[in-house]
């Protein structure tokens, strides 16, 4: 089978078919528009998106009126940083944005993915942090750069 499209989001679908496959993925895997990936029954698939869009949690990728095939994203290791001041979301994004390190927003929190040596430096800033797994929205996107 070649999913070309997604059909729909189980957050906004009105019905839901009474068997339901889910394709178990990691969130970086989200922003690639032709892969193989085989569901929690062992059905292989094949993706190929002719839209130039990101798969999200809950995307259907197929749906009749016996089946559905749904994305569901693992949790990713993250530290949320949580500063209490301007100051420390200052610092601490001046230090991330050196190390090209994406990161999201969600309320008052920031997060990225874990690394030993940012949980290191927010220990030495004393800026408050958690280190968790947790289902992220979208994927962290990697951004390259030059010094040109």
């Amino acid at each position: 089978m070649i999913i070309e499209k997604v059909v729909g989001n189980t957050a906004t679908a009105a019905e839901h078919a009474p068997h339901v496959e889910r394709v178990y993925m990691e969130s970086d895997e989200l922003v690639k528009r032709i892969q193989r990936v085989t569901t929690d029954h062992g059905k292989e698939i094949g993706i190929r998106l002719q839209e130039n869009k990101e798969l999200a949690d809950g995307d259907i990728l197929f749906q009749d009126e016996k089946n559905m095939i749904v994305v569901a994203v693992k949790k990713d290791d993250l530290l949320t940083i949580q500063p209490v001041s301007i100051q420390q979301m200052g610092d601490i994004a001046h230090q991330l944005g050196n190390r090209h390190l994406p990161a999201q927003f969600e309320g008052e929190e920031m997060l990225v993915q874990y690394d030993y040596l940012v949980e290191k430096l927010l220990k030495e800033l004393g800026i408050p942090y958690k280190r968790e797994k947790r289902k992220v929205r979208k994927a962290f996107r990697h951004i390259g750069h030059s010094h040109d």
